[in-house]
C-alpha cells in the first residue's frame, strides 16, 4: 500500500491532516498524481458513491460593486468590460430556473453583486424563490454578499436552502485581494446563514498568488465552519483587473489542490467551480474523483464548458447524475 492510500484510510477512520501531511499532497511529485487521485476517490466514494450533483448559476445582478476585490471584473477599481445592471426582474430569475430544471440540475445558484442586498433586493428573490420552489423544487443557493439578521431569516422563510459566502482565501493572504471587507466579515456571513437555518456553503479561490500554507489554512477554516458545500474555484485572471496576467496554476497542481480539500473536508460536497476548463484544461475529468460536484453553465462574467461536453464528460466517466427526487431526499436528510 503506497502512502496515499495509507492516508486515504486514515482518513476514513477519522484521523485529520496534520499541516505537514497536507503539504505532502500539494507536493505531492507529478509522477505520483494518479496514485493521488486513486486514493482520493477511495474516500469521494465512501461518502457519495459515482454520484455528481450539478449546479448552475443565475446572475441576477452584474457590476456596480463598491468593493475592491483584486480578482473580480464586478469591484469598483476593476476595468474589466463586462455588461453591468441591476437586480433582474422575477420572470428572468424564473426563466433561469427552468432551464436548470431541463438540464436536469440540482441546485440553482441566485447570485448578485454588491456588499451586500438591498431590503428590495432581498424581496424580488423571496418572490422569485417561493415559485421556484413550487413549480420546480430546484435546492435553491442564494448568495447575496454580507447579510443582516433579518435577511437571513426571510431567505429562510421563503425556501431558499442553502447560502453562498466564499471565504476566498486565508485570513493572512486576505488584506492582498481585498481591503474594503475583512476576514472575519466573511466568516460572520457564513456564521450567520447556519444560525438561521441555511445550509452554509463556502469556497476558495485558488491561484491569487497565495502560498501553499494558505491553501491549508483556508481548508481548515472550511472544516472549522464546517461548511457543507465548498467551491473550490481557479483564478481565471480577467484583462482589466488587479491580478490580470496572473498564470501560476498547472493543472497537475490543481488535481492536488482538489485532494487537499477531499482529505481535509471528507464529508462535503466538493464542487469544481470557476476557472476548471482553464485551469485544470483536459484534466477535467480527473478532478472529479476527489469533487462531487461542478458547475455547469456559464459563470458570473466568464464562459464556462458546452453543457453538452459536461454530461459527455460525466457519462464517459462512468459517474451518474444526481437526480432532482435524490437530491430532495439528501436535503431532506440534511446533507
Amino acid at each position: 500500500m503506497n502512502q496515499w492510500m495509507e492516508l486515504s484510510t486514515k482518513v476514513l477512520d477519522g484521523h485529520e491532516l496534520s499541516d505537514q501531511e497536507a503539504l505532502s499532497i500539494l507536493d505531492c511529485p507529478d509522477d505520483e498524481v494518479l496514485l493521488l487521485m486513486h486514493a482520493t476517490y477511495q474516500i469521494r466514494k465512501a461518502y457519495f458513491g459515482n454520484k455528481v450533483k450539478l449546479n448552475m448559476i443565475m446572475n441576477a445582478k452584474s457590476g456596480l460593486c463598491p468593493e475592491n476585490c483584486g480578482y473580480c471584473s464586478q469591484s469598483s477599481i476593476s476595468e474589466a468590460p463586462i455588461k453591468s445592471y441591476r437586480m433582474v426582474d422575477k420572470e428572468s430569475i424564473l426563466t433561469g430556473a427552468k432551464r436548470a430544471h431541463d438540464l436536469n440540475v440540482g441546485t440553482y445558484c441566485i447570485v448578485a453583486s454588491g456588499r451586500g442586498p438591498s431590503n428590495k433586493e432581498v424581496d424580488q428573490v423571496v418572490d422569485a424563490v417561493k415559485e421556484i420552489k413550487d413549480t420546480y423544487g430546484l435546492k435553491v443557493c442564494a448568495c447575496l454578499g454580507i447579510l443582516k439578521p433579518e435577511q437571513a431569516k426571510r431567505l429562510k422563510e421563503a425556501g431558499v436552502d442553502r447560502y453562498n459566502h466564499n471565504l476566498n482565501t486565508s485570513e493572512s493572504h486576505h488584506d492582498s485581494i481585498t481591503t474594503s471587507h475583512t476576514y472575519d466579515d466573511r466568516v460572520n456571513t457564513v456564521e450567520l446563514a447556519k444560525e438561521s437555518g441555511l445550509s452554509p456553503c463556502s469556497g476558495v479561490i485558488v491561484g491569487m498568488k497565495e502560498s501553499k500554507q494558505d491553501v491549508i489554512d483556508v481548508a481548515k477554516s472550511l472544516k472549522a465552519l464546517d461548511a457543507d458545500s465548498i467551491p473550490v474555484n481557479f483564478l481565471h485572471a480577467i484583462d482589466g483587473t488587479p491580478l490580470e496576467g496572473v498564470n501560476e496554476l498547472k493543472p497537475l497542481y490543481c488535481l492536488k489542490v482538489l485532494a487537499l480539500f477531499r482529505f481535509i473536508n471528507p464529508t462535503k460536497e466538493i464542487r469544481i467551480s470557476g476557472g476548471r476548463e482553464v485551469n485544470l484544461r483536459s484534466l477535467q475529468p480527473f478532478g472529479l474523483y476527489a469533487a462531487n460536484s461542478i458547475f455547469i453553465g456559464d459563470y458570473l462574467t466568464t464562459a464556462g464548458q458546452e453543457q453538452s461536453d459536461d454530461h459527455k464528460m460525466l457519462l464517459d466517466l462512468g459517474f451518474e447524475v444526481e437526480s432532482v427526487d435524490e437530491m430532495k431526499a439528501s436535503l431532506a436528510a440534511g446533507k
